[in-house]
């Protein structure tokens, strides 16, 4: 654009000399005053020149400034996306420990009694639950919930079965997941009866038992694939719950053990009032038989009183007859 600007000049130079050009071939008069309309020109020029220039430098800040912008908040746009990909590398090696750990069984035996455990210490007393509790049948219970009669302790197992859940959700055809449901359907059963018949003892335990499941997918899957066999397990006492039921559960059997342990309070403070109205009943008696001494004592006091008093009267009376009466050895003088 600059380099425009001294041709544009240069023509219109040339124009006006060709236009102002005098026909006698003298005029100094014509001369000067195209010098003078040339010298205004060329002001008006270098003035135009001027502002374009500013006009451009201050659009090419505002240009510059605008990219800087737009590059900040790309950079901005790319640290967000950064982190975001960090955090989904991060979920991926998580859900991959998790599918390892729910795919070994000893691994997820060990993952399903930690993850109670934790929740039992997080959400009971210590005196409320006992861990690996022996049983008068000879099992040991992953866990006993000492709950009072009535319910009565309740037993916890945490070892269900996930191979055919896995199998079912990794089925590659209609067939397979057939197979693995009925799979499945067979050992919920076989489990629930297991735990009715080892955990359900009358006189020793709660008519109940609970079966923890370290999945919200499985017990959802449960529910909706075999409600049936969920609700044959209710009626046989043998309840499923996940860690969101479990959480919600262990609230309320808590509520229970401080209601048990306000009653139990309660009740000692009801011996102990009944104590010390034994106590004030026996301090009142001892106080009236202490009146009944002190009112004997000044009774005893009043007449040792009287006896002083006559006493003192004698004495003065016998004082005063010494004095009235001469002694033997005045009355011989």
């Amino acid at each position: 654009m600059p380099l425009l600007v001294p041709v544009a000049a240069a023509l219109a130079g040339g124009l006006l000399v060709l236009a102002f050009r005098p026909r006698g071939g003298g005029g100094g008069e014509g001369v000067a005053l195209l010098a003078e309309r040339m010298d205004a020109l060329s002001q008006r020029l270098d003035q135009s020149v001027a502002a374009q220039n500013e006009r451009l430098a201050r659009s090419l800040a505002d240009s510059a400034e605008r990219t800087q912008d737009s590059a900040r908040r790309i950079h901005e746009r790319l640290a967000v996306i950064d982190a975001a990909r960090a955090n989904i590398e991060a979920l991926g090696g998580q859900v991959t420990t998790l599918a390892g750990i729910l795919g070994n069984k000893q691994a997820r035996g060990a993952f399903g009694e930690v993850q109670l455990r934790d929740m039992l210490a997080d959400r009971l007393p210590a005196e409320g639950w006992a861990w690996q509790h022996p049983l008068s049948n000879g099992t040991r219970c992953d866990a006993l919930i000492r709950l009072p009669f009535p319910p009565g302790p309740i037993a916890v197992d945490s070892k269900f079965p996930l191979e055919a859940w896995q199998a079912l959700r990794t089925a590659p055809d209609e067939a397979a997941r057939l197979q693995a449901t009925r799979r499945l359907a067979a050992d919920i059963r076989r489990h629930v009866d297991d735990v009715a018949t080892k955990y359900i003892r009358p006189g020793e335990t709660a008519e109940g038992a609970l079966i923890f499941l370290p999945s919200e997918a499985l017990h959802a899957d449960l529910h909706a694939l075999h409600g049936a066999l969920v609700q044959e397990a209710a009626r046989r006492g043998v309840y499923l719950v996940s860690p969101g039921t479990l959480w919600a559960v262990l609230g309320a059997m808590r509520a229970l053990m401080r209601d048990v342990r306000l009653r139990a309070e309660a009740q000692n403070m009801r011996l102990e009032v009944a104590r010390l109205a034994e106590e004030t009943g026996r301090l009142d008696r001892r106080v009236g038989n202490l009146r009944r001494h002190f009112s004997e004592s000044q009774a005893d006091m009043d007449q040792i009183a009287i006896t002083a008093q006559k006493i003192l009267a004698a004495a003065a009376r016998i004082e005063a007859v010494e004095m009235d009466t001469p002694s033997p050895a005045r009355a011989a003088e």
